[in-house]
């Protein structure tokens, strides 16, 4: 680690999460949440608007006037952090924002989401009080090894687009609690959510993953890795647009195709009511999310500490304990329910703002930089 850590005066954090229909914010001094809040963004409101970009000056004028009736002056902010978007592959980390990232955003050659607006945001509403802006840890966060980027097809590599955020959070999380630096640890994190992410970390470095949106385990609204063959017969039929098989893929796939919800919570109940077809939709999404985790343990050589399951559906008993029941042999498993992304963000920012890590210059990847975990000085 580099140098001592800094006073806790001079740590208050701005931290924002844009979403499709709301921006998430929240003011954080040091590690305590002073408070965070959402604002609603009605279809209405988001009609005017062409694309997501063209978003920018209007969500940024909402975030100032909310700090101000807060009582929040930007002079007072030490950094402002936002949610990072589909950029280009890059190693994990807490990223200054830069006029790359924002070209990026802007282009949104690799998906438009309102995750794009998040850099430049932060940079935005940072730029009159010249106040570091900082991405941690966005979804495009691709580390793999270079055997796991072989798919069959030269011309469709496996990347990695997963739940990096809270994956990377919550194995510090694990590591904290057994006094462990989580770059000395191999997990298999799972996170359990609308989408899923299955991922292998040697050492802190995600060296294989699910691909949350187009591979791996169908979840409660997502496909999963369906059968190409038969994939490409429905693409051919004439029977559907390109928006209709994206939306069976993401959005309307999963559970959600086979019981017309994605509200796992409520299928639960509906199985305690005897719904057989329910069961048998959600045991095998538990199925297929165990043989992804056997995957993962297999590609850490069968070297791991822990099994992790995070994410909105670790709240579950059901499904945590179908999963246990499936994986355990595997090794220890460790729960650690939710997720909280904006604690994350502030807490990147603030191992920079502390000297324990260094900013990375975005984009950063395994081949041509530093690892994710041998990214400050000297240990």
């Amino acid at each position: 680690m580099s140098g001592k850590k800094k006073d806790a005066g001079g740590e208050r954090i701005l931290v924002l999460n844009p979403g499709s229909t709301s921006t998430k914010l929240a003011v954080f001094e040091a590690d305590e949440c002073l408070f965070e809040d959402k604002i609603e963004h009605t279809s209405l409101d988001l009609s005017h608007f062409d694309s997501v970009w063209d978003q920018y000056e209007y969500r940024k004028d909402l975030i100032l006037e909310f700090l101000e009736d807060k009582g929040i002056p930007l002079s007072s902010l030490a950094a402002v952090v936002g949610r990072g978007g589909l950029f280009a592959p890059t190693v994990s980390g807490t990223y200054s924002v830069n006029q790359r990232m924002i070209d990026d955003a802007r282009n949104h050659e690799r998906g438009e989401h309102a995750s794009n607006l998040g850099a430049v945001l932060a940079y935005g509403i940072a730029w009159d009080h010249k106040i570091p802006a900082f991405i941690v840890d966005p979804p495009c966060v691709d580390e793999l090894d270079p055997i796991a980027r072989y798919s069959g097809m030269p011309e469709i590599p496996r990347t990695s687009q997963v739940h990096a955020l809270n994956v990377k959070a919550t194995a510090r999380i694990v590591a904290e609690a057994r006094g462990r630096d989580h770059c000395e640890m191999n997990l298999v994190v799972v996170h359990l959510g609308g989408g899923i992410s299955i991922c292998a970390l040697r050492k802190g470095r995600m060296v294989d993953v699910s691909n949350a949106l187009y591979a791996g385990p169908f979840t409660p609204e997502r496909a999963g890795a369906v059968q190409t063959g038969n994939l490409a017969d429905m693409c051919f039929s004439g029977v559907y647009t390109r928006d209709e098989i994206e939306d069976k893929l993401v959005g309307k796939g999963g559970i959600t195709a086979y019981l017309g919800t994605n509200d796992v919570k409520g299928i639960v109940k509906r199985i305690e009511n005897g719904d057989d077809e329910a069961e048998r939709v959600l045991a095998a999404m538990i199925h297929q999310v165990a043989k992804y985790v056997g995957g993962m343990a297999a590609a850490l050589d069968g070297d791991l500490d822990a099994i992790v399951l995070t994410g909105g559906l670790a709240h579950s008993e059901y499904v945590v304990e179908g999963l246990r029941s499936k994986i355990a042999f595997l090794g220890e498993v460790v729960v650690v329910p939710g997720e909280d992304e904006l604690k994350a963000l502030a807490l990147g920012s603030l191992r920079v703002l502390r000297g324990e890590e260094t900013a990375k210059t975005y984009p950063q990847t395994v081949e041509g930089g530093p690892e994710s975990c041998t990214n400050t000085e000297e240990r």
